[in-house]
């Protein structure tokens, strides 16, 4: 069982990854504006990282159903 604690630091980290990908996504606008493509896609590989991080930050429930015998 997950204390407040550790589940409070999750959300945080969950947090924390998706301002980072907006920031990087808001970046990426940015640069695609001034026509700097390479570089806007590069930013938006890496906000999508941070959105892939925030997705799996926190608890991870696995095998909570048993199979019945």
């Amino acid at each position: 069982m997950l204390t407040i604690s550790k589940a409070d630091s999750s959300l945080d980290q969950r947090d924390a990854f998706s301002r980072a990908a907006q920031n990087l996504f808001d970046k990426a606008k940015l640069v695609a504006e001034g026509g700097q493509y390479s570089e806007a896609g590069s930013l938006i590989l890496k906000a999508l990282d941070q959105e892939r991080r925030a997705q799996s930050s926190g608890p991870q429930v696995l095998q909570l159903i048993k199979p019945r015998n």
